[in-house]
């Protein structure tokens, strides 16, 4: 029982790409039907490549505009403004790290699509390429068992059968046949010249499919990296590698809508031919004089078409036999009946090869009833003939499989398979993938947008603060700063800061209240200063460990008298000493 023949239906995105404007580059509409050799066609998917360039130019225009104004707009200074700010470059680089994420995965599947839909296209040519390399095969080796092997035994057995002129006449008969064969095997297509067409566009779209699918992995690498890298350069805040990928945004932003226009006309122009994949096919055999026209014309009693042309050529080798010439230009034509039976292959069309292969069978059919005559009667009379006899037999029998194995090969079945399959292979898996490589496109170029609009603003916070660090005075004893160089400072060595925080858990149980120290200055004095910090003379000096809370903030005046009282005590100390 045989299978049901599966039609091809083309998906449905191929007609939704299939009715996107067709424009030229003069802004006029084209046909939709896909026509790759005309003009018009070319420029409308040209067209296509221009848009993704106007956005790439209207994006950047964006990015300058946007640039400018956060270059030219002041910037607040209070401590308010900035944590917005902070925020805003923090959930942007997110954003773009997020979109990233999703648009290196959508395009790793869009790429491995492609990559199976082309590789079913190169499978399939590449099995029709075998198939008609066999049929071929079998008609070189059939028309040279003929003309060669079955002409040399007919040559001998007609020198054997010189004397009976009946067993001639029958060796006549069957040469008649062999040319018979021959004829009907010329008269097939040059499947030789399809198969190096066959074979020549799979080595070639092999070729291409490889350096596509290497150009979009590396591609795919590199907006990774790029992101995982600003994202580096965010959290390490560094200027220099925020800068650097600024410039490798930019470019894989060019990068990213270049790819958009390239696969945006790519799939239109793929879906124009999946929508009527026949219709094209067809159209390339239209207009080919086959050899059934020619031959009317050459042999409608030498009138009209016939007769002009006898009377136009003037070689004489040409006259003697002008058909014989003529006819030979035209066989092995690949004619529209036969690409329809391939294309359709339903069982209502009739097989374009059925009346040469019945020709062929019948052929081999009466000269093995002619062999068998002649091993039955002509052997016991000429027993020197038997050998030639058999090996015409055995070369009749090889013909036979020959002819049994072209019927297979030349029936419309696998061919007609090898079509489908590359037909979903190009127009279901191929364009599909070729879609979600331009959604990786478009998530791509949104994802480096905001990520060259968060790296300026955090470029310009991390300016801002190494700008405010540089200013704090460094004579200041409450800058962190200056209680560093102070312990690196052995001149200051005997001075304790008034309010010492440590967050050191281990240090809370080294450090002791510093011994009272015996001052020559007046009680309400002293009294005076403690006071004035509404502090306890007692542990003055004692450091502020296991309090639980960061020291106190002083006003200016405060610090001004602070160190005021230091320096009195520090000559009062040393006034001491010196007595």
């Amino acid at each position: 029982m045989s299978l049901p023949r599966v039609d091809y239906i083309a998906p449905w995105w191929t007609y939704w790409l299939h009715n996107f404007p067709h424009i030229n580059l003069r802004f006029q509409g084209t046909d939709k039907s896909f026509q790759p050799e005309d003009e018009n066609y070319q420029q409308s998917l040209i067209f296509l490549g221009c848009v993704a360039a106007a956005g790439l130019g209207l994006n950047l225009l964006c990015l300058a505009i946007y640039l400018s104004c956060l270059c030219c707009c002041s910037k607040d200074e209070e401590e308010e403004s900035k944590k917005p700010n902070s925020c805003c470059v923090t959930w942007s680089a997110v954003a773009a790290g997020l979109i990233t994420c999703i648009a290196v995965g959508v395009g790793f599947y869009g790429n491995s699509e492609t990559n199976d839909g082309v590789y079913q296209l190169t499978y399939s040519l590449y099995n029709a390429n075998h198939t008609l390399g066999g049929v071929d095969s079998l008609v070189t080796g059939t028309m040279g068992n003929m003309r060669t092997g079955l002409h040399q035994h007919l040559a001998r057995l007609d020198e054997i059968f010189a004397t009976r002129g009946d067993y001639v006449q029958t060796l006549q008969f069957m040469q008649q046949m062999a040319d018979n064969v021959i004829k009907q095997l010329l008269g097939l297509p040059d499947w030789d010249v399809s198969k190096v067409d066959l074979a020549s566009i799979a080595d070639q779209t092999a070729s291409v499919e490889y350096y596509r699918w290497l150009t979009y992995l590396l591609l795919l690498i590199l907006d990774l990296i790029i992101c995982l890298l600003a994202c580096l350069g965010l959290a390490k805040q560094s200027r220099w590698l925020l800068t650097t990928m600024m410039v490798f945004g930019v470019l894989t932003l060019i990068l990213s809508w270049t790819s958009l226009g390239a696969d945006l006309a790519t799939a239109v122009g793929t879906s124009d031919f999946c929508v009527s994949p026949d219709k094209y096919i067809m159209s390339q055999t239209k207009g080919i004089i086959t050899a059934d026209i020619v031959h009317y014309y050459l042999y409608c009693g030498w009138t009209s078409l016939g007769a002009d042309l006898a009377t136009a050529v003037g070689t004489s080798d040409f006259c003697v036999s002008p058909d014989k010439y003529i006819m030979s230009q035209t066989k092995g034509i690949i004619t529209a009946d036969i690409v329809h039976y391939y294309l359709y292959c339903n069982q209502t069309l009739s097989n374009p090869f059925q009346q040469p292969l019945t020709i062929f069978q019948r052929s081999l059919t009466t000269m093995q009833i002619q062999i068998q005559g002649l091993l039955q009667f002509a052997v016991p009379l000429f027993p020197t003939a038997e050998r030639d006899l058999l090996g015409i037999q055995h070369l009749l029998n090889t013909s036979e499989a020959s002819l049994h194995q072209l019927t297979a090969l030349l029936d419309c079945r696998g061919l007609n398979k090898d079509y489908l399959d590359a037909m979903v292979g190009v127009c279901y898996d191929g364009v599909e993938g070729v879609l979600y490589l331009c959604l990786f496109s478009i998530l791509a170029a949104c994802a480096f947008t905001v990520m060259l609009c968060a790296i300026p603003r955090a470029w310009r916070q991390i300016a801002s603060r190494e700008r405010d660090y540089d200013d704090i005075d460094e004579e200041d004893p409450f800058n962190p700063r200056a209680r560093r160089m102070g312990s690196q400072n052995p001149n200051h060595a005997n001075m304790h800061s008034f309010c010492s925080y440590s967050s050191s858990m281990g240090s809370q149980t080294s450090l002791h209240p510093p011994a009272p120290t015996v001052s020559n200055a007046p009680m309400p004095e002293y009294m005076n200063q403690t006071a004035l910090f509404g502090g306890n003379p007692r542990y003055e000096n004692v450091p502020l460990i296991g309090r639980g809370s960061p020291p106190p903030s002083y006003s200016p005046t405060m610090r001004a008298t602070y160190l005021s009282m230091t320096e009195e005590q520090s000559r009062h100390f040393g006034g001491d000493f010196q007595a």
